[in-house]
């Protein structure tokens, strides 16, 4: 599509919409969220599930949400979360069978329920539920893919098992969030997210107290966006590494260099953990979880030398732009050594966008970088981890870093190439090439995640969009 120009007009169905194809182009549209907000059928349906919280509400209100949440997620904040993240990871893979495959995708799911749910709520979640949430959030997030991708609300209105399958989850899912909610009212107040919004809820500070509807909302938008995105990539950096004995070698005499005896990792060990990090870079720039992100104009306006009406659905790609050739040279080559320190320029740190970018970029960006760095792959119980390359006994993993499944491991199919994915494109019709000339767009912030696609080789589910 980018043959056609920076700017593409296609049709979606009966609906005109204009695909951006270069990096400057799509920071242009995100560094202006005012003209360029969220809207349109696909946060239609998405209200519906996770009601005016941080991902669908429109650009007027979206930084007094984003303040209120943002200080659980700063930075320093978030290396206070490595015991719990390794905790949770060791947690995780005491419940592998010893020798057995491990469905990875389900395993990491598990994994990121677990530590998402305990950075929200605590403690609030006993193990039988935590496993029910994150039940409830697979069935949700398969039938959500189906809802943004099929324009016709009357299917989904038929009695069929998969509309039942999800409103069932929907519902269990909503009723799980107000328990946890009644029953913090009524016990001792802590330092977590929810602690954070019960108090705005109670006016502390000054500001307008949240509605109880408004607590519930951007619980359950930080819930479903905190799981799943980060389950995708994780999911993803198994496959590409089985493919990949050279980078896999690499991180695990990493491992073995800074945590030495197979120790935890402290969030002091994140700055040493350079190979790791760059692994979790490329794993998103290479199989990036979300792939089609859509805003829509608030005015008439002109972008790329092209006129759009008012109520415009204007889309982007990650994935689009993290396989331009003139950003990443050989894109489907997954090489971490992309990411090492100086190496990247400054034109492929612009055109990496797995979080976006300004007001609107993922609110937990850092946080999930870090989980990614120290969850990379929970220690089946018993230790083991591979053999040492050229021979050896199996040596001890840290928990949060095990060998990357081999095909076949991990209920991947072995006749796939490991980590690679099949996008869906639309095809245009009859696109038009629109003058590449940006304008300068003086906005104040960025957008959120919208559509996600699997890892895998095979579409299989598209996720939620990020809540940022």
């Amino acid at each position: 599509m980018p043959a056609y120009g920076d700017l593409v007009e296609i049709r979606l169905g009966p609906q005109r919409a204009w695909m951006v194809c270069s990096s400057e182009l799509t920071h242009e549209v995100l560094m202006d969220p005012h003209t360029f907000d969220k809207g349109g059928p696909l946060y239609d349906r998405l209200g519906k599930l996770m009601g005016d919280g941080l991902v669908t509400c429109r650009q007027p209100t979206h930084r007094e949400k984003r303040r209120l949440l943002q200080p659980g997620f700063r930075p320093s904040h978030v290396a206070a979360y490595t015991d719990l993240i390794t905790a949770e990871a060791e947690a995780v893979s005491h419940a592998w069978p010893t020798g057995q495959p491990v469905a990875v995708t389900e395993a990491m799911m598990s994994l990121t329920t677990r530590v998402i749910s305990r950075v929200l709520l605590s403690d609030s979640l006993d193990d039988t539920t935590a496993a029910e949430v994150r039940d409830c959030l697979t069935d949700v997030v398969r039938g959500l893919f189906v809802r943004t991708v099929v324009p016709v609300d009357a299917l989904f209105r038929l009695p069929t098992p998969g509309n039942r399958r999800y409103r069932r989850a929907l519902s269990r899912l909503h009723a799980v969030i107000d328990t946890v909610i009644a029953r913090r009212r009524r016990g001792a107040v802590r330092d977590d997210v929810l602690g954070t919004l019960l108090a705005a809820a109670r006016g502390d500070g000054g500001a307008p107290a949240l509605t109880d509807q408004e607590v519930h909302d951007h619980l359950i938008t930080l819930l479903l966006t905190g799981a799943e995105t980060l389950a995708l990539t994780l999911a993803s950096a198994f496959g590409l590494l089985a493919g990949h004995p050279e980078a896999e070698r690499r991180l695990h005499a990493e491992l073995d260099a800074v945590l030495p005896g197979g120790r935890r990792p402290r969030a002091e060990d994140l700055p040493h953990l350079v190979h790791t990090r760059c692994v979790v870079s490329e794993t998103l720039r290479h199989s990036s979880p979300g792939w089609l992100f859509t805003r829509v104009t608030t005015e008439e306006t002109e972008l790329a030398g092209c006129r759009l009406p008012a109520g415009a659905t204007v889309l982007y790609s990650p994935h689009l732009l993290h396989h331009d050739p003139s950003s990443f040279p050989e894109p489907e080559r997954f090489d971490p050594d992309r990411w090492l320190p100086g190496r990247p320029t400054a034109a492929q740190r612009r055109a990496m966008m797995p979080f976006a970018a300004g007001s609107r970029k993922c609110l937990g960006d850092e946080f999930a970088m870090v989980e990614a760095t120290l969850a990379r792959g929970p220690r089946p119980r018993g230790g083991g981890g591979g053999a040492r390359p050229g021979g050896g006994q199996p040596r001890a993993r840290p928990p949060g870093h095990q060998r990357a499944p081999r095909p076949g491991e991990c209920g991947q199919d072995p006749r796939a190439p490991p980590g690679r994915r099949a996008v869906p494109a639309a095809a245009p019709a009859g696109p038009r090439r629109a003058a590449a000339a940006p304008r300068d767009h003086h906005g104040a912030t960025l957008p959120g995640h919208d559509l996600r696609a699997p890892h895998s080789g095979r579409p299989r589910r598209a996720g939620i969009p990020n809540g940022r």
